[in-house]
């Protein structure tokens, strides 16, 4: 596989039966997942989507939304995920913005160009257009004054991404994410979408966050680990003791954005691994500092804390 947007094909040759991606109401195997995205990217092309276009999801999270942004990148088109949460006035913005050629989205909402029932309407085949180099998303960020900028990333930025990821954290082929960070970021898309896919995994979208909800989400969904940030993790510890869910599919848990707290880090060793990610939350860029986390004393790598020692003096002598 040479792109990221080749993701639903490759996986659909290898595996077809396998699980790929689900939601409440949805579950596809890689040969389905393929199927959508391929039937996504026909209407999205019928509707004048081509290569360097932007499109617009505006969408809560749901296996659609993945549709949607795996068909756009088989146009070699890019994607500009709208929080569907802002007001009119902000979506517009950002629509007007980015420069967004189709909305996908419920026809109800402002801007919308595109019903995203629509996507699964069968169509025509059309040919694949991803430049390896090409602008894969916009992610709008409020991290400066002003009205929110659009942060251009590359397919090559998401692969790099990617690749770090399922290294640092240690993913393969039997992993299973449990998404519930927006789709809006990129933890969201990176994390648990894109890199346990690449992995060979799969992800089950979870709807919308409730404390209450989510443990016993966990007993029966049966994820490997998924990615959220300190508060959530202060409202999930903060729940009663008992009744005490099933946990035990869980290997890690990955936090993001701040440093968790002490009265939330306790309860959640034991167990589970946790992995602290640091870096630029709409750039991506990841940083991991974990001193135990295979260690090599005698290798340094990139990414990890290391003493270089000048060998100038050795050279001269050598000469």
């Amino acid at each position: 596989m040479r792109h990221i947007a080749e993701l639903p094909d490759a996986r659909a040759a290898f595996a077809p039966d396998a699980p790929c991606v689900a939601d409440e109401h949805t579950a596809l195997s890689n040969a389905g997942f393929r199927d959508r995205v391929h039937a996504a990217a026909a209407v999205l092309h019928r509707a004048g989507v081509r290569p360097g276009d932007v499109v617009a999801i505006v969408l809560p999270n749901q296996v659609d939304l993945v549709v949607a942004l795996f068909a756009a990148w088989r146009l070699g088109a890019a994607v500009t995920p709208v929080n569907p949460g802002l007001t009119d006035d902000d979506i517009r913005y950002q629509l007007d913005d980015s420069g967004a050629a189709v909305v996908v989205g419920a026809p109800e909402r402002a801007g919308v160009t595109l019903d995203v029932a629509a996507l699964a309407t069968p169509a025509g085949p059309v040919a694949a257009a991803t430049p390896a180099d090409g602008l894969a998303l916009i992610i709008y960020t409020s991290g400066t004054t002003g009205r929110p900028k659009g942060v251009l990333l590359g397919h090559d930025n998401l692969a790099a991404m990617c690749a770090m990821i399922i290294e640092a954290v240690g993913l393969d082929e039997t992993e299973h994410s449990l998404l519930v960070l927006p789709l809006f970021h990129v933890n969201g898309i990176v994390v648990s979408v894109l890199s346990p896919l690449l992995a060979g995994g799969r992800t089950t979208i979870a709807g919308k966050f409730s404390a209450t909800q989510f443990l016993g989400l966990v007993e029966r969904v049966r994820p490997t680990y998924f990615s959220g940030v300190p508060a959530i993790y202060a409202m999930l510890v903060a729940q009663p003791a008992e009744p005490r869910p099933d946990l035990s599919s869980l290997r890690r848990v990955i936090c993001g954005a701040a440093p968790h707290a002490r009265r939330v880090d306790r309860p959640l060793r034991g167990p589970l691994r946790r992995a602290d990610r640091g870096g630029l939350r709409a750039v991506g860029g990841h940083v991991r500092v974990d001193a135990q986390s295979r260690r090599r004393p005698t290798q340094a790598r990139h990414g990890r804390p290391a003493v270089a020692r000048s060998d100038d003096h050795h050279r001269r002598h050598r000469r």
